[in-house]
């Protein structure tokens, strides 16, 4: 899939914004889409493929933290099994890059080590705030 990153373990996932046009190629096989009832509603209907939508308020953290980390271990579960996955927040950069810094840690890099390998590979940007890199540490691998 354009676009896509390879995690540690070689599990490949690509992360973007949605605010941006869909990459070229292939559309994703299954999606993760963090936002707003706001941005659910401008984006949900040209995401055709099986998808699901975590509240995520942009700049702070997940409404239901356990809901998350659930819902981004079977988004690592679904691309580890080789089908096209994506991540997405309206930027593509604080909360995409958060999820892609947490599926890092299931792919077995420390978590500490999580959101520098994560603005290394994906984004230099990603993770934008504390509570997201303290989130991102405290992820259950």
């Amino acid at each position: 899939m354009n676009g896509s990153i390879e995690l540690p373990d070689g599990t490949r996932i690509r992360g973007r914004g949605l605010r941006r046009p869909l990459p070229e190629g292939s559309a994703p096989d299954v999606g993760l889409y963090l936002g707003s009832g706001r941005l659910r509603r401008r984006h949900d209907d040209s995401l055709t493929w099986p998808h699901t939508w975590i509240d995520w308020p942009d700049f702070l953290l997940p409404r239901d933290g356990e809901q998350a980390a659930k819902d981004i271990r079977s988004l690592y579960e679904r691309a580890r099994g080789g089908e096209a996955a994506e991540v997405a927040c309206g930027g593509g950069v604080g909360r995409t890059g958060t999820v892609i810094a947490c599926l890092a840690v299931l792919a077995g890099t420390d978590p500490v080590d999580a959101v520098a390998w994560t603005r290394e590979h994906y984004e230099r940007r990603a993770v934008e705030t504390p509570w997201q890199r303290r989130w991102v540490r405290h992820f259950p691998s």
